[in-house]
């Protein structure tokens, strides 16, 4: 297996030109992650997203405590496109006034797997529609992150072995 050391000097990470929104709708697993305060306690997270009248986007994350399997916790939020020009650059919003950057760096034509990050380079995901990724998307997607410019040294393999 290849393993990533660091990332090139920072960067604004490239992302893909075109979303088609009603196909990224939906359940999406966390195959990996850069740690990050929010789900450090957590494990079998997801994220499900669902198109609002308003052209928005409502986003349901979960996630089940490693301590405590059966006990989960989610999060309820809103993401938007600010910049129709740039679909793969959402703002999402879990409190407000705070939002944050959504960047699709990487999209499965299929919509199976998504690489997703943000211009700070400090967070970063590997979703997938199934609990599952083959060694050879992720690392072809760990080598993405790379190439925008992450250190993937310290990320995460998400367990989803939860119900």
């Amino acid at each position: 297996m290849i393993l990533f050391n660091s990332a090139p000097s920072q960067k604004i990470p490239s992302v893909v030109s075109t979303v088609n929104l009603n196909r990224y709708m939906g359940m999406w697993y966390e195959i990996a992650r850069l740690p990050n305060y929010f789900e450090r306690k957590l494990k079998c997270t997801s994220a499900n997203y669902t198109l609002r009248d308003d052209g928005r986007i409502t986003v349901l994350n979960k996630g089940y405590y490693l301590s405590d399997p059966q006990k989960s916790t989610s999060s309820r939020g809103v993401a938007w496109i600010p910049d129709k020009m740039s679909p793969a650059k959402l703002k999402v919003q879990f409190f407000w006034p705070f939002s944050g950057d959504y960047w699709i760096m990487e999209l499965d034509k299929e919509y199976r797997y998504v690489l997703v990050g943000d211009p700070s380079l400090k967070y970063l995901w590997i979703l997938a529609r199934e609990k599952k990724m083959d060694d050879q998307t992720y690392i072809m997607l760990l080598g993405k992150a790379v190439a925008n410019g992450y250190d993937v040294k310290s990320i995460i393999r998400v367990e989803q072995d939860c119900n």
